[in-house]
């Protein structure tokens, strides 16, 4: 975990919902196998329909629609919920799961180290390379103004 920083449930939900199964299974090996969980809402797939503002903070208007997919299980006396884009029901039971053992004081530390916290490096990783890759392509464009004739 970065020292100094400090996860709360809403900073996990987001990193869960944005990581790709393959990196959760990956970062999972390192402990020991997780408990069984108990089903309450399978893992289904809707849509939700996704908001824009014109210009970034104008007039907000229906982009359109984005696949997403949730479910909830519970662990113990806590309840886990997840969100995820698109249709894979694994990850959303995989990142419910791990929001129900997050909740666990017990289990927290060693979940954000192992799991959370290279997922959010990783993600962050992620968003310098794409701005770097926009900053490169950036054309700043200027008017000479000309003398009067």
């Amino acid at each position: 975990m970065e020292p100094g920083r400090t996860y709360h449930r809403k900073d996990w939900m987001r990193i869960l919902a944005r990581a790709k199964i393959s990196d959760i299974a990956t970062l999972l090996q390192k402990l020991p196998p997780l408990p069984t969980d108990e089903l309450l809402r399978p893992a289904e797939t809707g849509t939700v329909m996704v908001e824009g503002r014109a210009g970034g903070s104008g007039a907000r208007f229906n982009l359109g629609e984005a696949t997403v997919t949730r479910c909830v299980v519970r662990i113990g006396d806590h309840l886990g919920f997840s969100y995820a884009l698109g249709r894979d029901r694994e990850q959303a039971r995989l990142a419910a799961k791990l929001d129900a053992l997050l909740q666990d004081e017990s289990r927290r530390e060693e979940l954000l180290g192992v799991v959370v916290a290279p997922l959010a490096c990783a993600q962050e990783e992620a968003r310098t390379l794409a701005s770097r890759k926009a900053a490169a392509t950036k054309v700043d464009f200027f008017t000479l103004v000309r003398g009067e004739e």
